[in-house]
């Protein structure tokens, strides 16, 4: 799935600071002009500046997977697979300063609009669980079809999409009536989500069938399915899972998964307009708000790619800890 990353630090940010500036704000300076990768293996978040030097390293709880920003940009919001637990990670002293409490092997997660629910994927209850953030406690759960994953809550705060990677499906889920009111049939195993073309499409990963489904937000229907081939790889051998949207909003940027390729998509055609070999099970993606560098995390070789958007070309490649999850830009 996308992050969500708010505005970089700007020079509006700078008078406000010279003005005794908002408490926001300067969380924001805190975190701006770095990049942080979980680790699973490793249990910790690595630290890098954004040209990918390594600057330092978070210990935080066991199998980090999913991160985001609080609302405020005070803490980083870190998925602990094996802990059953939120991280809550303070950034302005990179240390892990408390936890929150989830199911069982929890996965991926979004926030309410306001930042003050997560919507957590409970991957071995097969449910969606919604915690409110400042009290720690659960608000409540909706089940779902086998092994959820993704999670995306729509901007208005009303809807909630859940895959299921068993039953290969995205739930709809009414947030209001707590209730799955649609399936939605895509690819097989469905993984992650980005709302793409001002909302009117919800792209999703299919890892099993090497496409992407392009979803019809109005009617729920898929309407396109996008395939990937790569040249001297078996098809089941491509296998996407992460993907982000350039801040423009004309180019998705799908990782490949073990084709160690990430593919550049153009929203409005559909084709795919470049490949570029990156390291082994590219996995989590994003990229940097000023749209310049993207960056790809590659699970089975323990490191983390950085991409000139520009010219579709990789930079560097950089060790980012023992299997890399989730890449977050510093806001």
């Amino acid at each position: 799935m996308t992050r969500r990353a708010s505005a970089p630090f700007t020079l509006r940010c700078v008078v406000f600071a010279a003005l005794s500036a908002t408490l926001a704000c300067a969380a924001h300076a805190q975190s701006a002009g770095k990049v942080y990768v979980s680790s699973e293996k490793d249990n910790k978040l690595y630290v890098f500046d954004t040209q990918g030097e390594r600057t330092g390293a978070i210990d935080v709880c066991k199998r980090p997977r999913d991160m985001s920003f609080s609302a405020d940009g005070k803490q980083i919001l870190v998925i602990c697979g094996d802990s059953n637990a939120m991280g809550l990670v303070d950034v302005a002293t990179a240390k892990m300063t408390g936890t929150l409490p989830l199911g069982d092997s929890p996965e991926m997660f979004d926030l309410s609009p306001d930042g003050k629910t997560a919507y957590v994927s409970i991957e071995d209850e097969n449910l969606m669980a919604a915690y409110d953030l400042a009290s720690k406690k659960p608000l409540f759960q909706v089940k779902t079809g086998g092994e959820p994953e993704g999670v995306l809550v729509t901007p208005d705060g009303k809807t909630a999409y859940v895959t299921s990677e068993v039953a290969n499906v995205v739930h709809v889920i009414d947030l209001g009536t707590k209730k799955v009111t649609q399936n939605i049939q895509v690819g097989k195993r469905p993984r992650r989500f980005v709302l793409a073309a001002g909302g009117a499409e919800l792209w999703v990963t299919n890892e099993l069938d090497a496409t992407v489904s392009v979803v019809d937000t109005k009617t729920h229907t898929e309407k396109q399915k996008i395939k990937f081939t790569v040249k001297g790889m078996r098809e089941a051998d491509i296998t996407p899972v992460g993907m982000t949207l350039s801040p423009d909003g004309q180019r998705m940027w799908v990782g490949l998964g073990k084709a160690n390729h990430v593919a550049e998509v153009d929203v409005a055609t559909k084709a795919v307009k470049n490949l570029v070999l990156v390291g082994k099970r590219a996995w989590g993606l994003t990229m940097h708000p000023n749209g310049k560098t993207l960056y790809v995390t590659n699970g089975l070789s323990d490191d983390m790619t950085l991409i000139d958007a520009a010219s579709a070309k990789a930079i560097r490649t950089v060790p980012a800890g023992r299997v890399p999850h989730t890449v977050l830009v510093g806001q």
